[in-house]
């Protein structure tokens, strides 16, 4: 069955307006909301870009009923993957499990704001797949620890984790990506309705639900 979303634009309202938003959101009867991740906005002329982890925990304590979505996070380069971890279990256990996590390979944009090197698009890719390894591990519960290729984890545990599993999108523009998220995730999101992306996500093996992917 379809569902419909609401695309919260952090980059062109503050944090007090994005959950308001979001909750006249669900007085309509929108099934879930979706955030984007931003450290810019797009254009300066927007001229808003809070701190989607802070408006995140707002709206799941306003709301009761509609889901919750990133749209999309990078959580490789800005962030560390165990933050994002953290931060997702913590949304997740304030709004009872409506949220899920949508990831993607990041923008220049807002992730050259640490100073770190900024990465090929197969290295991001490989880089986020390790990113969904320790998600997953550190959501299983107990302490752990990760040696990668890009990601270190020593010794680290949540202790606020939601009672069911968190569900990871993946957000895709090609085959490259379309394969990670049917490799890797539980779901895929595109910026628009795209016929082809979900189709290959389909061949691949993906089972998981597909935003902005029109009536497919």
């Amino acid at each position: 069955m379809a569902k419909i979303g609401y695309k919260l634009m952090s980059e062109e309202h503050g944090p007090r307006e994005l959950v308001a938003n979001a909750v006249a959101a669900e007085a309509a009867a929108f099934d879930f909301v979706s955030l984007s991740d931003h450290f810019h906005p797009w254009l300066e002329s927007q001229g808003h870009s809070p701190f989607a982890w802070s408006v995140l925990g707002a709206i799941a304590h306003a709301t009761d009923k509609i889901g919750i979505t990133t749209g999309l996070t990078c959580p490789i380069i800005r962030y560390h993957p165990a933050i994002i971890a953290q931060a997702a279990a913590t949304v997740a256990v304030m709004s009872q499990n409506r949220f899920t996590l949508a990831i993607g390979a990041g923008e220049r944009l807002n992730e050259h704001v640490t100073g770190e090197r900024w990465p090929s698009i197969p290295e991001r890719h490989e880089m986020l797949a390790e990113a969904i390894d320790i998600f997953r591990e550190l959501w299983s519960g107990g302490a752990h620890s990760y040696n990668g290729a890009y990601f270190v984890l020593d010794h680290a545990r949540l202790y606020d984790l939601p009672d069911k599993p968190i569900k990871v999108t993946v957000g895709v523009s090609g085959p490259a990506s379309v394969e990670l998220a049917a490799e890797h995730g539980d779901g895929l999101m595109t910026t628009g309705p795209d016929p082809n992306l979900v189709k290959g996500y389909r061949a691949k093996g993906g089972k998981g639900p597909t935003y902005a992917a029109g009536t497919l």
